[in-house]
């Protein structure tokens, strides 16, 4: 049995691979740098969907369907264990006016989705506060969301209340320790920390942490903005999407409209500009939102990777330390797929799915 795992960096990624090995290890060691959680599973939306699922490689197809299955049971049990509900609320998609439709509908009947084509005037009896001047629609049914940082909190709690899961938050990993090819463990601000396997689900740093050991992880910081609306309970009744903005809406009236993306490094500052343009976009999909201030606009840094596709496996030439990271704009959506992957991985049982298209090996290049 693998005595102790360190898994360095406390999004939800790190947070649901902690949970899962948890039952199967004798020892898990959770680090992050801040507090967890705070990075991009607290910026993002929370669509338990890729925006566009048509316009991604069947290695993300295998992930997304997995997790979508299964989030409600991940919701039911986080919420039994822990006592905080990560809110997994199931309200549809509807998608406006897409120049790919055809691709979509096609798409959908070959996976077996349900998704189809609506009259545009079925979308607006059921979203009554959708904007004018819409001709066309698709809609999925069952699509979720899940409020992230509520994801975070549940996710926490439940790690804490088991005694061989530590968690160490304010902790800088510095580097790792190695005896030859094999990495025994991560070097911290306030000590070394031994380990049979350390994972690396860092999102947005992963890189960064990595290259030190001469490997460059092409995973790099994408910056997307967010505004907040609060409404009525019963304001917003379905997810909407259009020219690549969307509306999400949460069970007690909060609306949250985005997103950019940008490529500004490991800035998060949020901007005028983006401000303005996330307003002009929530009118637009909702008109009655013209007259309401945001309660918050914030900036949250995605783990840019080719095509979205995760890095899911141990690293070639630094045995015992595995990645679990670059999900991109999908580390809600593809959560709960990769981690379990992940687990069966490292643990040597029979994977959910082909873990080939998700293996560092070939994919990492020598600095």
């Amino acid at each position: 049995m693998t005595k102790q795992v360190v898994i360095v960096g406390g999004g939800v990624i790190g947070l649901l691979t902690a949970f899962n090995l948890a039952a199967e290890v004798e020892q898990v060691v959770l680090c992050d740098r801040g507090a967890l959680g705070q990075e991009s599973s607290w910026a993002g939306g929370g669509i338990v969907s890729p925006l566009y699922p048509w316009r991604y490689s069947a290695a993300v197809t295998a992930l997304a369907h997995w997790s979508q299955d299964f989030y409600p049971q991940l919701g039911e049990r986080l919420f039994a264990s822990a006592g905080v509900d990560p809110e997994v609320h199931t309200t549809g998609l509807y998608w406006l006016d897409l120049d790919d439709e055809a691709q979509a509908l096609e798409w959908a009947k070959c996976e077996g989705r349900p998704l189809s084509a609506v009259d545009i005037s079925a979308a607006y009896d059921a979203v009554p506060v959708l904007g004018g001047g819409f001709q066309r629609a698709i809609y999925m049914a069952g699509v979720a969301n899940v409020r992230n940082p509520r994801l975070v909190k549940s996710l926490k709690a439940a790690l804490l209340a088991l005694p061989n899961v530590s968690i160490r938050e304010h902790c800088e990993i510095t580097g790792f320790s190695r005896e030859g090819e094999r990495i025994t463990g991560v070097e911290t601000d306030s000590g070394p920390i031994p380990a049979d396997r350390v994972v690396l689900t860092a999102g947005a740093w992963s890189g960064d942490l990595l290259r030190p050991l001469g490997l460059e992880l092409p995973v790099e910081p994408v910056k997307g903005q967010m505004i907040l609306y609060k409404c009525a309970e019963d304001f917003l009744p379905s997810m909407v999407l259009a020219k690549g903005r969307y509306a999400i809406p949460r069970r007690d009236g909060h609306i949250l409209v985005g997103s950019t993306l940008e490529h500004a490094g490991y800035d998060k500052t949020p901007t005028e500009d983006a401000l303005e343009s996330l307003k002009a976009s929530a009118v637009e999909l909702l008109p009655a939102l013209a007259n309401a201030t945001p309660v918050a606009h914030w900036a949250g840094l995605r783990p840019g990777s080719p095509e979205g596709i995760p890095y899911i496996g141990e690293v070639p030439g630094c045995a015992g330390l595995w990645l679990n990271c670059g999900h991109y704009r999908n580390g809600l959506v593809l959560a709960p797929a990769s981690c379990q992957l992940f687990a069966d991985l490292l643990l040597g049982r029979a994977p959910i799915i082909d873990p080939a298209p998700y293996a560092p090996a070939g994919r990492l290049a020598a600095l």
